[in-house]
């Protein structure tokens, strides 16, 4: 795949925690995508959800970026300062039809596999708070795409159920907020994780129905644990590394499980030098598509 120079890559981690092995390996393939083809490499910090937020930790993160020699381009986008543009997204999505309120409970429809779409018609139960969320059976689908690891994806959104865009508690979901975001910030590539591969079918729809440019994507494999459990802040990962040697030792390992092959010399090296022949080797046909990578 060529690239041009107008490639603008990103990473947007969400601040729940410092960051990990996997996240460092997220944030590192992103990063050699678009240095080495001259691109630029912004860094958004979703922040959308308060509660899973706590205090320190975006500072934290932007701290491990910055010490694993991860620079970024441009102020960093803070997703709490964005609260009006995904309103005007979803005031347009309402006047297509294509978002509409819904009082249900996980709780109601727990025996169902996706959400049955009760609140199609109207509200169900106008006395509870409403989330909102897409009409996925009226947008458009399937949602096909080229993964530029996984090679042809086709996915029929309706059956992966409506997602919500705005739930009951007035806070913004992820889908609507990072699809709005990406096309402000012009991104052109998005290199992620596998297991945000499922979402983009729905990020899909909605930049079909927002008129927004479709990304090129690529999902990395995901670093999980010698029994399978992937690398999380959830399962309580540990942390990156914070002194020199450590952060040497798992910038060269984020390499090796990208596949890249590093030479066993670049380990003793500075974050600069091994990231300098990192741009200049990095190649995705060497990535093998599987799901996940144990370490």
């Amino acid at each position: 795949m060529t690239h041009t120079s107008h490639y603008r890559g990103r990473f947007a981690p969400t601040p729940s925690g410092p960051l990990h092995l996997g996240s460092l390996v997220a944030a590192l393939g992103s990063y050699l995508d678009a240095r080495a083809v001259g691109g630029q490499w912004l860094v958004r910090i979703e922040d959308s959800d308060p509660p899973r937020c706590p205090p320190g930790a975006s500072d934290t993160i932007l701290r491990q970026l910055n010490a694993f020699g991860l620079h970024w381009d441009e102020e960093i986008r803070w997703q709490h300062n964005r609260y009006e543009a995904y309103q005007q997204a979803l005031d347009e999505l309402v006047a297509k039809g294509l978002a509409y309120p819904c009082s249900c409970s996980r709780k109601q429809w727990q025996a169902f596999s996706v959400y049955p779409g009760w609140c199609h018609e109207g509200v169900s139960d106008p006395t509870k708070p409403v989330a909102w969320r897409l009409r996925s059976d009226l947008a458009k689908r399937p949602i096909t795409w080229q993964d530029r690891l996984f090679g042809f994806q086709q996915f029929d959104p309706n059956a992966l159920g409506d997602v919500v865009l705005k739930r009951k508690d007035q806070l913004w979901a992820y889908q609507l907020a990072v699809v709005v975001d990406d096309a402000d910030q012009g991104i052109t590539d998005i290199v992620r994780g596998y297991d945000l591969l499922d979402n983009t079918p729905w990020q899909g729809q909605l930049q079909e129905a927002l008129g927004l440019p479709i990304p090129r994507y690529l999902h990395l494999p995901l670093v999980v644990t010698h029994d399978g459990q992937k690398l999380s802040k959830q399962n309580l990962a540990p942390a990156l590394a914070e002194d020199p040697a450590g952060i040497r030792q798992q910038l060269f390992k984020a390499l090796q499980l990208l596949d890249q092959a590093p030479p066993d010399t670049l380990a003793q090296e500075s974050p600069e030098t091994q990231l300098r022949w990192a741009m200049a080797h990095w190649s995705v046909e060497r990535l093998v598509a599987n799901a996940h990578r144990r370490y």
